[in-house]
């Protein structure tokens, strides 16, 4: 009292009877709630409030708060991500079991029953259970008194409150009580933290996966405002398909050639060296040992490898991983723990194992990064050019990324909606999409010889004489094409790479050449045109074949122009030339 109101600071006449109430709790309640209750929670700030309205509710000036969230799938602790929360349980770490993080009793106390758990002389039971968790990393940190809470609901255990003290006895099984008023606010807060986060995790999905392209958006947009109308009207809503009528559609793609045959080659290269590896370990294991068993799981191993040194079948990978891991690895685990000698062996080849994989991971590594290297590098041109390409007229445009990448466009009224269509726009982006896939043969050009499987890319158009619909499927989440007769079109581009050159064993498509394909006449002049004109801008060499095609399953009648392409560097080119500037060549 004399610290609030010195003496002699006052004069006093008279007599006063008064009752004075010590508010601090109420108070220091209202301000966590003030503190849970606000939106911005990215801040060191809002930690730095609730962390001195803490000190004040337990009397601590030296008081610390900490927070971990609790995973119940993994059964673990994680760090949580908002800048200036710690965790004293986890210290530097990211995640942690429950079971290494936590001791037989804190486990007992905070995951099954929900309970508080207080430690009261971080030191005393440092020393009496020899350093066990969670006492050594409280007592690494400096803490002398921790108590840990847990924030439930239903039974459920969201994460574990942590308040530490720098001495002794600070936090005990008295003061704990003052945390009951408090504990619901906490766990509100956090089961909207834990809803805010899921949302954002929804719409971070949804751009990166499901995103509508900004060319369509305004059709969805109307559909979703007639949705909210009819639902505050009372009626029963349903968002009605998305249909757009009388488009043009564009195909084309940039593929890994015989990426089937190399993933295989890469593949048999691995699991024949890893065979090898293990036949001359157990060769040393069986010629010291002298065990027929030995003998016999080389005889297998050599089985395995003739099998696969001509060609590697299709179940022949499984077939030895699993030979590996239920007849292998326990022999070398238990010869192991016995012979140090062969235990060296091992260890170097263990060495050499994937981990993610579980089997020798080196060829096929350098392949899945060569095709992810090519991936990137030939998706960056297209959706970079994409953007100049919408500013001349609005479509429809998605890619997507295989073995290579493919892309699908639309283009017609019924897309842009005000501005007025002509087929001229068509002529232009086709136009367009042949620079481009000439400009991805150049990327790949340039990257090929850093790549550590020189990898080859074959190039091919197809062309769609005439409109179709499309209609966006709800389940997919995609654009395809509506209709049995329109069907044909999908059913040309799934089989189309794959035709060969009629009366040949010749494949269409080929490493150095765009495969431009169609069935009319008047396509073929356009595109012998367009290479013409793009021949004089440095992109073709002039040579060109006219070839017709196998007929393929349910569709016949095909031909394509292959033309060869000019390779230069891409710093080179940079230009898009447009349908007009074709008319300006071709009039002069």
């Amino acid at each position: 009292m004399e610290k609030k109101i010195p003496p002699n600071s006052f004069i006093s006449k008279g007599f006063v009877i008064s009752n004075m109430f010590d508010v601090t709790a109420e108070h220091s309640i209202s301000e966590i709630k003030s503190n849970l209750i606000t939106n911005d929670k990215t801040g060191g700030n809002f930690i730095k409030g609730v962390e001195e309205t803490f000190k004040s509710l337990f009397g601590l000036p030296n008081l610390r708060i900490g927070f971990s969230v609790y995973n119940s799938k993994d059964e673990q602790f994680e760090r949580v991500s908002v800048s200036g929360v710690n965790s004293f349980i986890l210290q530097k770490k990211k995640v942690e079991t429950c079971n290494e993080a936590l001791c037989k009793s804190s486990y007992s106390k905070l995951i099954d029953h929900n309970h508080y758990f207080v430690i009261s002389d971080v030191d005393k039971y440092y020393k009496l259970s020899n350093g066990m968790a969670p006492y050594k990393v409280l007592h690494d940190q400096k803490i002398k008194s921790a108590l840990l809470a847990p924030i439930a609901k239903d039974g459920q255990l969201l994460g574990v409150l942590e308040l530490v003290s720098d001495k002794a006895n600070d936090l005990n099984s008295v003061n704990v009580t003052k945390l009951d008023d408090v504990i619901p606010y906490i766990v509100s807060a956090v089961l909207r933290s834990i809803q805010e986060e899921e949302n954002l995790i929804d719409a971070v999905i949804q751009n990166e996966c499901t995103s509508v392209h900004p060319s369509v958006y305004w059709k969805f947009k109307e559909e979703a405002k007639r949705f909210i109308l009819d639902d505050m009207e009372g009626l029963q809503p349903s968002f009605r398909e998305i249909v757009f009528d009388e488009v043009y559609p564009l195909y084309g793609q940039v593929d890994i050639q015989n990426s089937s045959q190399e993933r295989n080659m890469a593949i048999q290269r691995d699991l024949m060296i890893q065979l090898s590896e293990i036949k001359q370990i157990m060769t040393e294991v069986w010629q010291k040992y002298g065990l027929p068993i030995y003998e016999e799981l080389i005889f297998r191993v050599d089985n395995h490898l003739d099998e696969i040194k001509e060609v590697l079948h299709t179940n022949s990978e499984q077939a030895i991983f699993d030979f590996v891991q239920e007849e292998i690895n326990p022999v070398f685990q238990h010869i192991k723990k016995s012979d140090t000698q062969i235990q060296n062996l091992l260890l170097s080849y263990e060495a050499k194992i994937d981990k993610g994989t579980g089997s020798y991971y080196d060829h096929r590594k350098n392949y899945d990064q060569s095709v992810m290297l090519i991936n990137k590098k030939l998706a960056s041109v297209i959706d970079r050019k994409q953007e100049e390409a919408q500013l001349m007229y609005p479509h429809y445009f998605e890619r997507y990324k295989t073995d290579g990448v493919e892309h699908n466009m639309y283009i017609g009224d019924s897309i842009t909606g005000a501005r007025a269509f002509d087929l001229l726009y068509l002529n232009n982006l086709r136009l367009w999409q042949l620079q481009v896939i000439c400009e991805m043969e150049n990327k790949h050009y340039d990257l090929k010889s850093k790549l550590q499987v020189q990898l080859n890319v074959a190039s091919l158009i197809l062309v769609y004489n005439g409109s179709l619909s499309i209609r966006f499927r709800m389940d997919e989440k995609r654009f395809d094409v509506d209709g049995t007769y329109n069907a044909r079109y999908e059913i040309i581009k799934k089989r189309i790479d794959k035709s060969y050159i009629k009366g040949t064993n010749e494949r269409l498509t080929q490493a150095g050449k765009i495969a431009i394909v169609y069935s009319q006449k008047k396509d073929e002049l356009e595109y012998l045109r367009y290479i013409k004109f793009l021949k004089s801008k440095g992109y073709f060499s002039g040579k060109i074949e006219i070839v017709e095609l196998e007929g393929l399953q349910g569709v016949s009648g095909l031909k394509a122009i292959r033309a060869s392409i000019l390779y230069k560097s891409t710093k080179e080119k940079d230009k898009t030339y447009t349908y007009e500037d074709l008319m300006l060549e071709l009039n002069k």
